[in-house]
């Protein structure tokens, strides 16, 4: 529940004005119903009775009935009116949360970085800010809307009818709906967690499927992953049968609690008509007042149903915002001057064991690379060369020695002065943007199509872009379509455009054939002729390149 008010407090704390109005138009309604019903039920008996005892001339309807109709057009008024402002305020204040969550994913540690699947993430993420919509809008003002109500109705029952009655109306009825709306809230955690993870399990299985669907025919097994798919939407729709169980249970129950609140209303009424404490048509306003406290708690239920998912989603959602709003200062491609002399890379003493392991990766490893040098690091897989590419791009911390750029530690580089001064291109790059342009320029904001184009040529993939429309022709998910090499060089002009001091290389040139890679390669030193390189390299072509060559052992 901790989670759950810190989140009410940032989406209160985002949009305070607009929730406040809201909120009272909230209260606006609810009011206005149980006035209106009680008003009829008072003026339908009161017009009876004066026709009874032969006054019915005298009677003035005029003012009640005025009274119904302002009553239920405003009501209505009202209702739009909280809708607009309430949801308005509600989703801006949710595409806050949405910029906060994205943040902290990036502040991420680099080895949980890497762990993540994108897709699966980014769905989880989605359906959790969607979760969260209902703290305020199913929970927090529902609940003040009835508080406010429920001593607004005492008081006005107090001062027109008794106060014995009003007291048993609105303790009757506030007692059995809260005793309603705590069984609902405690049994619907666990249906509603499982129904969301059911959701999450079907929507992840028809999304492998969807994307993997050419190998699972090619191999004989997308019958078998539609069978997946078929039995989590199974599971899914027995959940939420469950969670709908539950809410019409509940439904049921307060439809019971306010048949029993107006019912026992109703002949406590009756019995103070005879003591000649109030009349009948006093006794019906507060019988038809209590029918129409009813609908303070309908919200309410709704809301309790998808408790658990709201729960789950609010503790997944605070573990990963910062703990500070502010947006970090964008990152531009330049950064401090380097010192004359000095190399643009330096690792000195360099010691690093991944978490939980006893034997270090790399221990006491030692580097430099000047500006205009081609470095190389060389030996088989497992023994840290992409460690220290990960240590010298400032994704992973050493547990010992130091690591300067361009005579500067980089634990003194902020952030934005770290990206501006050096480029990495890890193993694994995800292509992004609707178009080869947008991709490009990610990395630019404001990208010079003719740069584009010749970063292009670079690295030999000029004639790909055009043969396929050109810089705005459009780009696939992930770059789909293109081959390994092709998205490998795609991702390479990316990194390239930055016009990084310092470049970080992780196999540039796997999946190409010697040629090509070889034009590659003397296409980064001619578009970075004074920038410092170090690669990872298994290949001969990337060995051969290099000024120098490093073997890890």
């Amino acid at each position: 529940m901790t989670h759950l008010l810190h989140i009410l407090r940032l989406i209160w704390r985002a949009q305070p004005a607009a929730l406040i109005r809201g909120t009272a138009l909230a209260v606006t309604v609810v009011a206005a119903g149980v006035a209106l019903l009680g008003l009829s039920g008072w003026f339908i008996t009161a017009a009876g009775a004066a026709g009874l005892a032969g006054i019915g001339i005298a009677f003035n309807v005029f003012q009640p009935s005025a009274a119904v109709r302002f009553l239920a057009l405003g009501r209505t008024a009202a209702r739009y009116g909280e809708r607009m402002l309430t949801h308005d305020a509600t989703l801006k204040s949710l595409k806050d949360i949405r910029v906060g969550l994205l943040r902290g994913v990036l502040d991420l540690p680099f080895q949980r970085l890497a762990r993540l699947r994108g897709a699966e993430t980014m769905n989880r993420l989605v359906a959790d800010v969607d979760a969260l919509d209902g703290i305020a809008l199913r929970l927090f003002i529902p609940a003040v809307s009835a508080a406010v109500v429920y001593l607004g109705t005492f008081l006005v029952l107090w001062w027109l009818t008794d106060l014995i009655l009003a007291a048993w109306i609105v303790f009757s009825f506030t007692c059995g709906t809260g005793l309603v709306l705590l069984w609902t809230g405690r049994h619907a955690l666990a249906p509603s967690r499982r129904a969301e993870k059911a959701l999450q399990a079907f929507r992840i299985r028809l999304i492998d499927l969807l994307r993997a669907r050419d190998d699972l025919v090619v191999y004989g097994r997308l019958p078998d992953q539609a069978e997946a798919v078929g039995a989590a939407e199974r599971r899914l729709r027995e959940n939420l049968d469950a969670v709908d169980r539950l809410e019409r249970r509940a439904g049921m129950m307060l439809a019971l609690t306010t048949t029993l609140s107006a019912g026992t209303a109703l002949w406590l009424g009756g019995a103070l008509v005879e003591r000649g404490a109030i009349s009948p048509a006093q006794a019906a306003l507060g019988f038809f007042a209590a029918l129409a406290l009813s609908e303070t708690v309908q919200p309410v239920r709704r809301g309790l149903a998808d408790l658990g998912r709201m729960l789950d989603a609010a503790r997944r959602v605070r573990r990963l915002l910062p703990e500070t709003g502010a947006a970090p200062a964008p990152a531009v491609p330049t950064g401090p001057a380097p010192r004359p002399g000095t190399p643009a890379l330096e690792l000195d003493g360099t010691t690093y064991r991944h978490p939980g392991a006893e034997t270090p990766v790399i221990d006491g490893f030692a580097l430099r690379v000047a500006p205009g040098e081609s470095v190389a690091l060389t030996g088989a897989s497992g023994r840290g060369k992409s460690t220290v590419l990960a240590l010298a791009a400032g994704l992973i911390a050493p547990d010992a020695g130091r690591i300067l750029i361009s005579g500067r530690p980089l634990a003194d580089l902020s952030e934005t002065q770290l990206r501006a001064e050096v480029t990495y291109l890890p193993q694994r790059s995800m292509l992004l943007g609707a178009s080869f342009y947008d991709m490009l320029a990610l990395g630019v904001p404001g990208l010079d199509e003719t740069d584009a184009l010749a970063v292009l040529e670079a690295v030999a993939l000029s004639s790909t872009v055009a043969g396929r429309g050109g810089l705005h022709s459009p780009l696939s998910e992930n770059g789909a379509g293109l081959s390994g090499g092709e998205q490998r060089r795609l991702a390479l002009a990316r990194a390239l455009l930055r016009r990084p001091r310092l470049l970080l290389l992780d196999e540039p040139t796997e999946g190409l054939d010697r040629p090509t890679a070889i034009r590659v390669l003397a296409g980064i030193r001619e578009v970075l002729p004074q920038a410092a390189i170090l690669t990872a390299s298994h290949r001969r072509a990337e060995r051969d390149w290099a000024d120098r060559l490093i073997r890890m052992t």
